[in-house]
């Protein structure tokens, strides 16, 4: 793979390439793409989905919303400093090209800003709540009815494929979706691969899939103008990651591994004393012990480690990404970054208590056992509706559920995989507080 190709301003409909020397640097393509997804409605339900804890109360606990600007900002740190390194490297990106630092941090930022987009209500739960209702619950008699694929994207329901889908979906009267540029789009493209076969190798990039059937003509056109590398022939469609994606996932791995941690703190479920104990190796180089001890509460103290932390695995990720730079390039480099890491072991331990007393604490369990229940109500109800509806079937009362939907999901005349895929769809945009708000209502328990 090459850079110039890589960090293409294209848009959905381009018919002229876009070259980065006739970009405006008051209103860079990079930088709209950001503003893009920001102002989306989309991305504005992540204020009230789960990042640590479903449902929580307090307002200092990390929503998918906080979780994903803060990633960005990390993200964006993490592209101008690779961007410098890369130019001083490959000059003729900016002597020929126009390509500068900036460039790398905001095309970084912007994906990293909607990596998130298309995960449920309920957090990862969520996912696994809406594949279950087909794996084994009412769901499971419309197998019959999709291909394979078809149906693996159901039962594996991924919010990465869905925030492709949300990215980029024609609707009637806009094309495109956000009209993303495709450097950003690809660097959003977290598993380049269909859903089956799945996990075909020990690759990052394998461990789980990027899109689905409905929009793989669209995934294939952007890896192709990038000029990602194919890494399978035939009906099964997979390509190699693009450079900056290794970038993207470091910015969302060092902020869940820190900030999660730091909410299990603040929320009770960890003691302060492990903070210094699990941190102090990553920031041990850089920590001024005398304005740590002069910190008088908890939180300013935690802040203080956190931004530390922070700065060293940032550092650390840049100094992977640089020394396998043509590994990644060539499609090569099977890890993540900060399995490269020379703190994965303190990762690793802050990560497996992180699981032991938040992801697996009673609060967390409960809620998501609620949520598993909520979604599969929802679903049922929407999908009966819909497909009494299609085959002439439909009652009174599945007339009624389906004015409840949005409009642009009510449509009946497509497939049923196109039905049950957008309803899914529907379900994963609610939010935690509307889908509780949604069930009460299904349920009869609120007027």
């Amino acid at each position: 793979m090459n850079w110039e190709q890589l960090l293409s301003l294209k848009r959905f409909g381009d018919t002229h390439k876009r070259l980065r020397k006739e970009q405006d640097e008051t209103r860079l393509g990079f930088e709209v793409d950001y503003d893009r997804i920001i102002f989306s409605s989309a991305f504005r339900s992540l204020q009230d989905k789960t990042q640590v804890i479903p449902l929580s109360k307090t307002d200092f606990v990390h929503t998918r919303l906080t979780h994903s600007l803060e990633v960005s900002v990390v993200g964006r740190s993490l592209g101008r400093i690779a961007g410098k390194k890369l130019l001083e490297k490959h000059p003729h990106l900016q002597e020929v090209h126009g390509y500068r630092f900036n460039d790398f941090g905001a095309i970084v930022a912007a994906a990293a800003l909607a990596h998130d987009i298309g995960n449920p209500p309920f957090g990862h739960s969520g996912e696994k709540a809406i594949g279950e209702y087909f794996a084994t619950g009412n769901g499971q008699q419309y197998q019959s009815l999709l291909t394979e694929k078809e149906w693996q994207d159901i039962i594996d329901f991924e919010g990465n494929a869905n925030g492709f889908k949300l990215l980029t979906e024609s609707r009637e009267g806009v094309e495109g979706g956000l009209r993303l540029s495709y450097a950003t789009l690809g660097a959003f493209m977290k598993y380049p691969k269909e859903s089956l076969p799945k996990k075909p190798t020990k690759h990052i990039a394998d461990k789980k899939f990027g899109f689905f059937q409905s929009d793989k003509d669209s995934f294939i056109g952007v890896a192709e103008e990038l000029g990602l590398i194919q890494t399978r022939t035939g009906a099964d469609s997979s390509f190699s990651r693009h450079p900056l994606t290794y970038l993207v996932e470091a910015a969302d791995d060092i902020c869940y591994t820190i900030i999660d941690f730091e909410d299990g703190i603040n929320l009770g479920l960890i003691s302060e004393d492990y903070a210094l104990e699990y941190l102090i190796k990553l920031v041990k180089d850089s920590i001024n012990t005398k304005k740590y001890n002069s910190l008088r509460f908890q939180q300013d103290r935690l802040s203080y480690l956190r931004a530390l932390a922070i700065n060293t695995l940032i550092t650390d990720a840049i100094s992977v990404f640089v020394a396998h730079e043509e590994a990644i390039l060539d499609g090569t480099f099977n890890v993540s970054l900060l399995d490269k890491s020379k703190y994965t072991a303190q990762i690793s331990d802050i990560i497996s208590l992180s699981v032991d007393q938040i992801y697996q604490s009673q609060e967390v369990i409960e809620k998501e056992i609620a949520g598993y229940k909520i979604i599969s109500d929802i679903l049922d109800v929407y999908i009966t509706a819909l497909i009494r509806i299609k085959n002439g079937e439909g009652s009174n009362y599945d007339a009624l559920m389906l004015y409840t939907l949005p409009e642009f999901y009510q449509n009946t005349t497509g497939s049923v995989y196109q039905i049950l895929l957008n309803t899914c769809c529907y379900v994963a945009s609610l939010s935690d507080s509307a889908a509780v708000h949604m069930h009460n209502k299904i349920m009869g328990k609120q007027l």
